[in-house]
């Protein structure tokens, strides 16, 4: 049922479909990768993914192989009209699979499936120009999704999972940290990739908290604080946070309220701190 690097090869010439290395496409072409991803993401029988970037349908394949349902959202016109074809012509029933033809970034509401419901796992090999924006926008968009497992520069990988203090340490990480806890889950080689990229590849799995940090509202102010904090991360919190709080001496004062030393850098904060900030920012406005 799954895609050789041949089938993979004769697919795209056919459809004239060259991989754009504008919109970051690296198609993945070993099988047996396709079934390790599938297997470290514990998808089962009769469960609901979203895929994001499907491309020409390796991992999409695997997926259905696995017994899941999928919803998958593709950007690329071309690739959008042969998925489908693809899909059928290895005999996937059409309500097993859903795709919308799509910026990933401007959707706000994802298909139900008719078997399987709402997709409760995200599953995907992310362009690598977008990867970390499309993560984080599909994990505060739909708490439906509790779970992901996605393939991404590894350097992508040391930064969604890096913590306080660390060289990699900056927004995102806070920002994947309110959501939940992420951890490298594997190196994938460059060689499984067609064209083969310039850069290595790692997995990267996130498990949602089981109760959420706080509501949308209170997010935003949170994400708000950190991208103050780390647009101008070699200055003081007091420093870089006078703009957002409206003068360096409130900025102070919010930080010592908040039990923050005003001469640390944003790159020593863990989410809790900045959850405090904002909080107190809040309550003093």
């Amino acid at each position: 049922m799954l895609l050789t690097a041949r089938d993979i090869r004769e697919l795209a010439e056919a459809a004239g479909i060259r991989p754009s290395k504008q919109r970051g496409q690296n198609f993945v072409m070993d099988p047996n990768t396709v079934r390790t991803i599938v297997g470290r993401a514990g998808v089962e029988s009769g469960q609901a993914v979203l895929e994001v970037g499907p491309g020409l349908g390796s991992l999409t394949l695997g997926l259905l192989e696995a017994g899941a349902d999928v919803a998958a959202i593709e950007l690329d016109r071309g690739l959008a009209e042969l998925l489908p074809l693809t899909l059928r012509a290895r005999g996937v029933e059409d309500e097993r699979f859903h795709l919308l033809h799509a910026d990933a970034l401007h959707v706000t509401e994802l298909p139900a499936l008719p078997r399987a419901g709402e997709p409760t796992t995200l599953v995907a090999n992310l362009p690598y120009n977008v990867a970390t924006p499309i993560l984080l926008t599909m994990l505060g968009r739909f708490p439906s999704v509790r779970t992901a497992l996605v393939m991404v520069q590894s350097e992508v990988v040391d930064r969604l999972t890096a913590g306080p203090g660390s060289r990699t340490y900056g927004g995102p990480s806070v920002k994947t940290a309110w959501y939940g806890r992420a951890v490298q889950a594997g190196k994938v080689s460059r060689q499984i990739f067609w064209p083969v990229p310039n850069v290595d590849s790692a997995l990267v799995e996130l498990v949602r908290h089981e109760q959420p940090l706080g509501t949308d509202a209170e997010r935003e102010r949170v994400f708000t604080v950190i991208d103050a904090a780390f647009a101008q991360r070699r200055k003081t919190l007091r420093a870089a946070l006078a703009g957002w709080a409206g003068s360096a001496a409130r900025s102070e004062q919010i930080l010592r309220r908040a039990g923050i030393d005003p001469g640390a850098r944003g790159e020593t904060l863990g989410i809790e701190e900045f959850r405090a900030i904002a909080r107190v920012e809040r309550e003093t406005a």
